[in-house]
């Protein structure tokens, strides 16, 4: 098994230092998000990059078990961020250095605890791979939908580890998954940005905010400073 990209997680740490042991030497009290879309240089490197943004917003020093990433269905391997989706990242000031995009293999879905895509379609190709992945496998909007409706008082305590809320916190969405369906069809779609304006990119960029924003939330305990 290969060792996790460096510069792709947000660790244990006095400043959410990024986990770079080898998949092996994960310690067991690790939960990973993957975030999907298609060719791995728009949405998916902005859901990846926000995420870190907010969490470590959100966290501070007492850092967390978390390690966020991603990879696309039809990823331009080894390809740089569009310089659109940097731009977009960086008026949110997130980090875009040192990413690089990646193709969806079954090694990430297999160690994901929790895989965010842009489409529908990215979600049936990564339950279509296998690994028991439908119960933690969402679209971004659909897994906001769901968490808006789940109690945070029925969620464990921060106090006792970001990685058990997380876990029971994917596990209470699965069950609402069959009673909170989308209204409209395209209710839980991140749409593709590639090669569109700056603004398209930047109306895609205050999406995915929005949608992250309750997740968020509800993975930290901590709400977004206002």
């Amino acid at each position: 098994m290969t060792a996790p990209d460096a510069g792709r997680g947000i660790g244990n740490g006095e400043r959410a230092a990024e986990i770079t042991t080898t998949f092996v030497g994960l310690p067991r009290d690790t939960f990973r998000i993957l975030h999907v879309s298609t060719g791995n240089v728009c949405r998916s490197p902005i859901t990846e990059r926000l995420t870190r943004h907010f969490v470590a917003q959100r966290l501070g020093i007492l850092g967390g078990a978390l390690v966020v990433e991603s990879a696309g269905t039809w990823g331009h391997e080894g390809a740089p961020m569009e310089s659109h989706a940097e731009t977009v990242l960086a008026e949110f000031g997130a980090d875009t250095s040192g990413f690089t995009g990646r193709e969806l293999l079954d090694e990430h879905v297999i160690r994901a605890d929790l895989v965010l895509t842009a489409t529908r379609d990215h979600r049936a190709q990564v339950i279509s791979m296998g690994h028991s992945a439908g119960l933690r496998t969402f679209t971004l909007k659909e897994f906001t939908r769901l968490v808006r409706a789940i109690d945070p008082a029925t969620l464990p305590p921060l106090e006792d580890g970001i990685v058990e809320r997380a876990r029971a916190l994917v596990r209470a969405a699965a069950a609402l998954r069959g009673w909170l369906l989308a209204p409209t069809a395209d209710a839980d779609e991140v749409y593709d940005p590639y090669g569109a304006p700056l603004t398209f990119f930047r109306s895609i960029g205050d999406e995915i905010h929005q949608a992250l924003d309750p997740v968020v939330t509800a993975l930290t305990g901590v709400p977004a400073r206002t």
